[in-house]
């Protein structure tokens, strides 16, 4: 499911640390953090009909995230948004867009890891783009195990949403060889932690589980997903999956800004058959689709 190019995105201007430039112009020093070691946070935005979505819950994380890199230059969320309003608005966007924001730790005044050497502030870059779902919501897609286990907090932890995503494209290069759409990362345990880019359910008996966030993303739409199910009395809780576990599931779906809800119908060629005839997804579907413009930001 590789995504095409979008002609409606030849001439899109981008944000770039003080200003809005054309694709061809929008660019980042040879000695930015984010070349020199993927020193970055980011988050993903959807945009629906002139709203972007659950922007306040983005932004707390992308905050807490660069927090956590102990950057020294964080803009003001009022800021932030602004820019990402201006972007929009000169890109006269307002439906079926993704953005891609990043904050970068800056310039260096020379190469080097040391965050000392980043003294010209940081750097915030908006990227959006015409782009629909990654995945196919109506077919769902087919899943193998990768061999690369998930970041625990012994190592990186996923509580930082970083640019540092090697070991992720490492798990989707294994599933482009197997001729799957995405790979399921373990925990160093073994239990399920979340697909390359996405966080994982499973369904049996109409009780829906998800992995506790420990060697996982503590996604957005995944923490929706849990207030939906609360909200509409669907049984949820957290727990170590195991892959026996998912492969034996009446319903499993991963979640996430780039493919909001989609089904996952095999797991290392096991086929998810529904057994017990479970809705739990279709519900879901239905409540998210409802909350769309409550919790939508309108452009301005």
């Amino acid at each position: 499911m590789l995504q095409k190019f979008n002609p409606k995105n030849k001439d899109l201007m981008i944000y770039v640390k003080d200003g809005i430039y054309h694709r061809s112009e929008a660019k980042v020093s040879v000695f930015d953090s984010v070349v020199q070691g993927g020193d970055a946070v980011w988050e993903g935005l959807r945009i629906y009909k002139g709203g972007v979505f659950v922007l306040d819950r983005h932004l707390n994380r992308l905050m807490d995230s660069a927090k956590a890199m102990h950057f020294s230059d964080i803009p003001l969320r009022e800021e932030i948004t602004k820019a990402l309003f201006d972007t929009l608005k000169a890109n006269n966007m307002t439906d079926g867009v993704h953005v891609r924001l990043t904050l970068t730790r800056g310039e260096k005044t020379t190469s080097g890891m040391d965050p000392r050497l980043n003294s010209m502030g940081s750097c915030l870059i908006i990227l959006p783009e015409y782009k629909e779902p990654v995945y196919d919501n109506d077919s769902g897609i087919e899943i193998i195990t990768s061999t690369i286990r998930r970041n625990s907090p012994n190592h990186l932890d996923s509580k930082i949403h970083h640019n540092n995503l090697i070991n992720n494209i490492l798990a989707k290069i294994q599933s482009n060889v197997a001729g799957a759409d995405a790979a399921l990362m373990l925990d160093l345990y073994g239990y399920a932690s979340e697909l390359n880019g996405t966080n994982i359910f499973m369904v049996k008996n109409n009780i829906m589980y998800t992995p506790h966030a420990d060697a996982c993303l503590h996604g957005i739409t995944r923490g929706l997903i849990l207030e939906l199910a609360k909200e509409h009395d669907i049984p949820c809780y957290e727990k170590n999956i195991s892959l026996t576990e998912l492969y034996a599931a009446d319903e499993a779906f991963c979640t996430g800004t780039m493919g909001e809800l989609t089904p996952i119908k095999r797991i290392d060629g096991r086929l998810i058959e529904n057994d017990n005839n479970s809705l739990v997804m279709k519900k879901l579907i239905s409540a998210f689709e409802t909350k769309i413009p409550e919790y939508s930001i309108k452009i301005i």
